[in-house]
């Protein structure tokens, strides 16, 4: 069975669905037995194209989960799960036939409810912050926990009030515009055939075109200030 045939349908189910595919169903999309299925999926999630349960079914295939983590996305016939805010705000630049999509989530801090209309011209309007917890060089050693929290607060204060409630570490905090621009192309052809994950060097290069840099992103450049300038600390 060829490898990339199991991840475009994997990710077609995704996109028609928004549901993760089972073995049976690939398998009967494939034309070819479950077992075959199951040790393709296997390595697929040795690959970092897929995201796998302890019983071999798909939890996440970047950008789409097959559960909430914290997120909704809004089609105009079809709701899908963001992994997380990156994930979330990735949507609309992969679907760009879908328009604009509503994504809508709660702030960790106070519960407060916010959406945004996010397409793939320009970012929303809005002061909300995001918040990653997990630096990029451990952002897999748990996928699941890291894109549980990559999350949006109401504002600075928020996040302080979470940290101070879970007694997790401060990770890094971004604006709406910076969260958009990281999304933008992150994922450019993962939908099509013959799709590459980036190597370490091109994935930092793309992480500082959008002004992310310093420790927390694998780079030891001085960070670089939020555009527009903001009071939000990066490490």
């Amino acid at each position: 069975m060829d490898l990339e045939d199991l991840r475009l349908a994997v990710y077609r189910q995704f996109v028609e669905t928004g549901r993760a595919p089972d073995t049976g169903g690939l398998a009967a999309r494939l034309d070819v037995h479950p077992s075959a299925v199951a040790a393709g999926l296997v390595e697929l999630a040795e690959s970092r194209h897929l995201v796998l349960d302890g019983a071999g079914r798909i939890v996440m295939a970047h950008p789409f989960s097959a559960v909430p983590l914290g997120f909704s996305v809004m089609g105009r016939a079809t709701l899908w799960w963001g992994g997380c805010a990156w994930d979330a705000f990735a949507l609309p630049n992969l679907l760009p036939d879908e328009g604009e999509l509503l994504v809508a989530t709660r702030c960790p801090g106070c519960s407060l409810p916010h959406a945004w209309n996010v397409g793939s011209g320009h970012p929303p309007a809005g002061d909300q912050v995001a918040h990653f917890l997990v630096p990029a060089a451990a952002m897999w050693d748990d996928v699941v926990h890291t894109c549980r929290n990559q999350r949006i607060f109401c504002a600075e204060h928020c996040v302080e009030r979470w940290l101070g409630d879970t007694g997790a570490a401060r990770g890094y905090v971004m604006d709406l515009g910076t969260l958009w621009r990281l999304a933008a192309h992150w994922y450019d052809g993962r939908l099509e055939r013959g799709y590459r994950r980036r190597e370490p060097a091109v994935a930092r290069d793309y992480l500082r075109g959008v002004g992310l840099s310093g420790p927390f992103w694998g780079s030891q450049r001085p960070p670089e200030p939020n555009t527009p300038p903001s009071p939000f600390t990066r490490r």
